[in-house]
């Protein structure tokens, strides 16, 4: 805790406090203890505050939070906390005291990012900084948090998502590899996110019960989704494997395990799909040379395609709908995220599941 308080041989108040490293330190204030204008009893509480450079906070904080989030949130903030201070590099203002920063840079910084990436993106970065900021005004680096008044911006409400028809199913899969196939299926008869699929390991499935159990990285809901008669097929046709731990799609699962986040495996199904011929273009993974890649880059906003990965999870729920199967019922199969769906959950019992999921039409994956 952070205080002035009057030492005998002076006649200025002094600031006492901890510091990043936890060591007290009295500082001199320069202020008289007779009196002293606003201003001045405002630079009594910014004089308390310890000195640390935006770059030094950023990189302590990334530290600090290594082992308190997932390896994905761990990737995201990384990459937002790199893009800040590459705006503020581009200012000269990157090793400069924390407390220097404003809301001006913060708004500055959030407009200029809009010009490049999605709204989610920016909204998602700004996210980031006020957690970064809230951190240094916890730990006394700064009085006033530069985010606390910075908005978030207006997401483009065209964006559309739609489900695979089995004509679009069958054109994928006639184009894949054998691991995409693999990916597919699981996700058209899991309704399951692809990052989560592509962790999946053979200690996942539970074959005497026809299972398959997961944590959702997203949600960290535990869900236990009946094997459809056609992906248990598909699984049988897998080849088996004395150790549990072994992942069921070892390319997807490798990718992972390096750049803990699923943005290059949604690149490779976009591409999937430009040679399904159900995409325009391809994606491209080539990081573009520093001197354009703020417009042209990676972190380029990306267009907007109504059909992904994404679209398998509509397409389950979907054909379970047109099969007769109750909303409820289909949104507990694939671990449906809102808290109003999570109320008619009750009551749902494993053989409505089982019921429902032998509904679902079969795709020929040969």
């Amino acid at each position: 805790m952070a205080f002035l308080w009057k030492h005998p041989r002076s006649k200025y108040w002094t600031a006492r406090f901890f510091d990043r490293d936890g060591k007290r330190r009295n500082r001199s204030t320069k202020v008289p203890v007779t009196g002293g204008t606003p201003s001045e009893t405002k630079r009594n509480r910014q004089i308390i505050v310890a000195e640390k450079s935006l770059r030094s906070h950023v990189e302590h904080w990334l530290r600090r939070k290594h082992h308190e989030i997932s390896p994905a949130t761990r990737s995201f903030y990384q990459q937002a906390t790199e893009s800040f201070l590459g705006y503020m590099d581009r200012l000269g203002m990157g090793d400069v005291d924390i407390a220097a920063i404003t809301r001006d840079h913060v708004t500055q910084y959030r407009n200029e990012l809009r010009e490049r990436v999605s709204a989610t993106t920016v909204n998602h970065n700004l996210k980031t900084m006020r957690t970064l900021f809230r951190d240094a005004k916890r730990d006394h680096l700064i009085t006033d948090d530069p985010t606390e008044f910075v908005d978030t911006v207006r997401k483009q409400t065209d964006k559309v998502r739609r489900p695979f028809t089995i004509p679009e199913l069958q054109a994928i899969l006639a184009v894949a590899d054998s691991e995409w196939k693999s990916m597919v299926m699981f996700g058209l008869y899991t309704g399951q996110r692809i990052g989560d699929l592509a962790r999946l390991t053979w200690n996942n499935l539970d074959l005497t019960k026809g299972e398959i159990r997961l944590v959702t990285s997203k949600t960290n809901k535990r869900l236990a989704i009946p094997i459809a008669p056609p992906l248990l097929k598909h699984i049988a046709s897998l080849t088996a494997t004395d150790n549990p731990d072994q992942p069921l799609h070892p390319g997807s699962f490798d990718m992972m395990e390096r750049h803990g986040r699923s943005n290059n495996l949604s690149n490779q199904f976009a591409n999937l799909l430009h040679r399904a011929g159900l995409r325009a273009g391809r994606v491209s993974h080539r990081k573009k040379a520093s001197s354009d890649e703020h417009e042209h880059g990676r972190s380029s906003a990306r267009k907007s395609n109504e059909l992904s990965f994404h679209s398998l999870r509509h397409s389950a729920v979907t054909m379970l709908h047109e099969a007769g199967v109750p909303m409820a019922v289909a949104q507990q199969l694939v671990g449906h995220d809102s808290e109003a769906m999570h109320e008619l959950y009750i009551g749902v019992g494993r053989e409505s599941l089982v019921e429902a999921i032998r509904k679902l039409p079969n795709i020929d994956i040969s």
